[in-house]
């Protein structure tokens, strides 16, 4: 096997795997006879460990995504793999666009992570191309983007919260259970995460404001360009999209694609020429002051892994801007 990684520190939060554990992932998901030729790592992510699989007598390639261990995920990210998988069904109105779910193992009997494999989807990651398209363009790629959203944010869910769950009756549950939940893991990395605490806090004593929201819609988790593929075109044209393990059910607004397609007056804004252009209300604008906090409790967590100290200190910064509209 010709096995291509990429180098990593021991202390890395994403670990590869060796030749052995690919064909043992392999072999028990097409069978003992199955051959890996060349397993390659795939760069991009930021939470998986990813490879482009190339096996004996099959013509396309494979994706390997491969879940950080258990011990190494936190409580608010906990068993994202299964989530998306829990997802996959309620995304078939952009089935068209998704990799096929070819295997799956969540067993932790085989390389002691869950694991998934998915067909190879052909395109150009959208980071690496879009911006070779004159600017004038780029409005036609937010206007997919807000098709493919809208599509998704139309279905409807039986409870809050996780796809596969546990489920919340109440959406104000569902968000003061998270708060709560970045706030706990935050704390476990040595940080302060009083301010969390406080928006969670307000979230609870808002819970009337959130639960005006009472119909559980699929979101998408964060959806934007970083998860999209690119095909040859005259203009940006979407051929795929990516890791939707980040899946939820909840208010539209909540998604972190709704926050990347209001954060700059440019051609994103096209995203609302298919999407539509929601209602502007007070309680609206508060509850999207407490999703704000949620992204930047998530963002701060993030950083914290990447070892990025200056990012953990502007989200202190950040999150009291929203605070002092919510107290």
């Amino acid at each position: 096997m010709e096995l291509h990684v990429i180098e990593r520190t021991a202390n890395a939060f994403q670990q590869g795997l060796t030749g052995r554990q690919i064909q043992a992932v392999a072999e028990r998901a097409f069978g003992p006879g199955a051959e890996v030729r060349s397993a390659t790592e795939l760069g991009g992510g930021l939470y998986n460990t990813t490879y482009r699989i190339d096996l004996a007598g099959r013509e396309e390639p494979v994706v390997l995504r491969v879940a950080p261990e258990p011990a190494r995920q936190f409580h608010s990210e906990r068993e994202l793999m299964r989530a998306e998988y829990a997802s996959v069904p309620w995304l078939a109105p952009i089935a068209d666009l998704m990799p096929r779910v070819l295997a799956a193992d969540f067993t932790q009997s085989v390389i002691g992570r869950d694991w998934m494999i998915q067909s190879f989807l052909p395109g150009t990651p959208a980071p690496e191309l879009l911006g070779s398209y004159p600017k004038e363009t780029h409005s036609a790629f937010f206007r997919q983007m807000g098709k493919i959203t809208a599509a998704v944010h139309a279905v409807a869910g039986r409870w809050f919260g996780p796809p596969g769950g546990p489920g919340h009756a109440r959406w104000s549950e569902a968000v003061v259970t998270s708060l709560r939940l970045i706030a706990e893991d935050v704390e476990s990395c040595g940080l302060d995460a009083a301010d969390l605490r406080k928006a969670a806090d307000a979230a609870q004593v808002g819970a009337r404001i959130l639960d005006e929201v009472t119909v559980p819609r699929l979101l998408t988790g964060d959806l934007w360009t970083v998860n999209t593929m690119l095909g040859a075109a005259p203009v940006p044209t979407i051929c795929g999209v990516l890791d939707m393990d980040r899946t939820w059910w909840g208010d539209p607004e909540a998604d972190w694609t709704m926050r990347m397609a209001r954060a700059k007056q440019d051609a994103r804004t096209a995203f609302f020429d298919s999407y539509g252009r929601p209602a502007e209300t007070d309680a609206g604008a508060w509850r999207r002051h407490v999703y704000e906090v949620r992204h930047l409790g998530a963002l701060r967590l993030e950083r914290h892994r990447l070892g990025n100290q200056a990012g953990v200190e502007d989200s202190y910064q950040a999150v009291a801007g929203e605070l002092s509209a919510l107290i």
